[in-house]
């Protein structure tokens, strides 16, 4: 039966990749609609993050200008984390503030104000719909989506509805994602206030840190911790990978709340109050998360195409969601005006993926999860040994002093390194990183 189409596409998820799919298609000549689940997009996301924003110039014309980002990031810390002591490697550059590399941002404002820019370009924005599934036609092809008793029909549907896709899975599309693909998130948002946050952290009033951490962060299961610095408040939590955590037997909340209290934060939120709190499952899995991504009238973008790197330096995932909604949009843009919805009208849309730099970063960081979950000495033996060796070299106890080639080695043994551990912990790195 010929169907009575009421859009030329649907985007499920008021996310950075759906926004800004919607939002491209609208400027191109489209008629799209925005369905968010939340009351207002960004409710639903859990708020605080890096944003390696400089995609975000190319496609929203005033971002830099008018976007509410907290503060541009130039320092960045990595820091092996022990329980009474820590080991950082702090860098900073002038060259990351002009122009703008990285921001954080409070998701519960960025994204509205990104809705609103789509909403401004002719986007029919849609807050408090919950979609309940996807509609197929006929031939099998997805034509729609329902909501309740309510069914919209679409050329095409762009699913962003995050990491577990669960509109994907519900008509098989996808599988669940394994586990070891997937991570648990905790986080919080603590004020405690603009002078506190540069006095702590030694930034002016726009710019900030960002700190990754690893190792006593959560007590020795595979992950991380991150630190990042808002305008008055500063946004605190550990991210570990689900299979790892289940062998470890720890509790995720458990492990959030040790953060907080270890004597390296607590004086960094000394007398904050906590404004947000939450968990969140995120995308672990670089490359091999990723898969097929057109289907017959539909795509996916964003965390529920799998487009996140952790490459152990710095997390991204924001900047790879609207880069993908970029391509996506290109590609949806040539489908409607072919007329051809169909899985292979929309192969464009891998094909700018591999072409387009998110395409190349996924493939250069692809060994990185694998790496980062097969070197249990990067998650406390080797910051033991940091902390260690440094503290031969700086502790003066009225003993007499080694030169430091003898300090290391002695050091080295100590803790249960070798130098062939080492030389592989460095080859790993060599692959993958």
């Amino acid at each position: 039966m010929d169907i009575e189409y009421d859009f030329d596409v649907i985007v499920v998820g008021a996310g950075i990749a759906g926004i800004t799919a919607a939002y491209l298609l609208t400027k191109d000549g489209h008629e799209v609609l925005l369905a968010e689940r939340g009351n207002e997009p960004g409710e639903k996301n859990l708020s605080g993050g890096v944003f390696y924003s400089r995609v975000m110039d190319e496609i929203f014309e005033n971002f830099s200008t008018q976007a509410p980002v907290e503060r541009s990031i130039t320092r960045n810390v990595l820091t092996l984390l022990n329980a009474e002591s820590a080991v950082s490697v702090d860098y900073w550059d002038a060259s990351l503030a002009e122009p703008t590399n990285a921001v954080t941002v409070l998701r519960a404002k960025l994204d509205p104000w990104l809705a609103e820019q789509a909403e401004e370009a002719g986007v029919t924005v849609m807050n408090g719909v919950k979609v309940d599934e996807l509609v197929k036609s006929e031939s099998g092809a997805v034509c729609g989506i329902r909501a309740g008793e309510d069914v919209l029909y679409a050329k095409i549907v762009v699913l962003a509805d995050g990491v577990n896709s669960f509109l994907a899975r519900s008509v098989g599309l996808r599988p669940a994602p394994a586990p070891a693909h997937l991570g648990v998130g905790v986080k919080s948002v603590i004020r405690i206030g603009e002078d506190a946050v540069n006095q702590r952290f030694g930034v002016s009033s726009d710019d900030g840190v960002a700190y990754a951490l690893v190792g006593d962060a959560t007590r020795g299961v595979p992950g991380g911790a991150f630190l990042y610095t808002n305008k008055d408040s500063i946004s605190l939590g550990i991210v570990v990978n689900v299979a790892d955590l289940a062998k470890s037997g720890h509790d995720v909340v458990d492990l959030h709340d040790h953060l907080l209290t270890h004597p390296f934060i607590e004086p960094l939120i000394a007398g904050g109050e906590v404004l947000e709190y939450g968990t969140h499952m995120v995308a672990e899995g670089g490359q091999a998360m990723v898969g097929r991504l057109a289907f017959d009238g539909a795509v996916i973008v964003g965390d529920a195409g799998g487009f996140t790197i952790n490459n152990g330096f710095a997390i991204r995932g924001m900047d790879l969601a609207a880069e993908s909604g970029r391509c996506a949009a290109q590609a949806i843009g040539v489908a409607l005006r072919a007329g051809d919805y169909s899985a292979a009208g929309l192969a464009a849309y891998a094909e700018n993926i591999a072409a387009s730099w998110l395409g190349k970063d996924m493939a250069t960081f692809k060994k990185a999860p694998e790496l980062l979950a097969s070197t249990p000495e990067l998650y406390g033996q080797l910051g033991e040994y940091a902390a260690s060796a440094l503290r031969g070299v700086y502790r003066m106890d009225q003993t007499p002093r080694r030169k430091l080639s003898s300090l290391i080695v002695k050091k080295m043994k100590a803790s249960g390194l070798s130098v062939w551990k080492l030389a592989k912990i460095v080859r790993k790195i060599q692959g993958g990183l």
